[in-house]
């Protein structure tokens, strides 16, 4: 008995286990531990004080608040740009190219808002 004492043995066929009282006595205390553990998260009075403020900071990422306020505010600084270039009575080069620039960049900008990652995918409900 002494060569296996750490070991399990028994016979399969009839659902029998032999084992060493002491490691036996070792699983169920461990198996003690690990339900007052659960207890002790389920617990009401364990909450979290930050838990509020995950919340706020998952809607925020959920609703993308910050990259449709990015686009909004390219969307006016184009138009504006685009009304400025138009009232120039005389425009040069210098001119022209900034305008082509900040509209050229706002297919830029509505392509990485719409996006193609698994991010937008997930938000979108497509990764399902």
């Amino acid at each position: 008995m002494q060569e296996g004492s750490g070991r399990f043995g028994g016979d399969m066929d009839r659902n029998e286990v032999e084992m060493d009282l002491n490691k036996f006595m070792s699983m169920i205390q461990e198996i003690g531990e690990l339900k007052e553990k659960i207890r002790d998260l389920e617990d009401e009075t364990n909450v979290n004080p930050w838990q509020k403020v995950i919340h706020l900071a998952r809607a925020i990422d959920a609703w993308r608040i910050f990259p449709r306020i990015f686009v909004v505010v390219y969307i006016y600084l184009m138009y504006e740009s685009v009304i400025w270039f138009m009232n120039l009575p005389d425009p040069n080069l210098e001119q022209s190219a900034l305008v082509s620039v900040v509209v050229g960049a706002m297919g830029v900008v509505f392509g990485v808002y719409s996006g193609k990652s698994g991010q937008s995918k997930g938000f979108k409900g497509e990764d399902k």
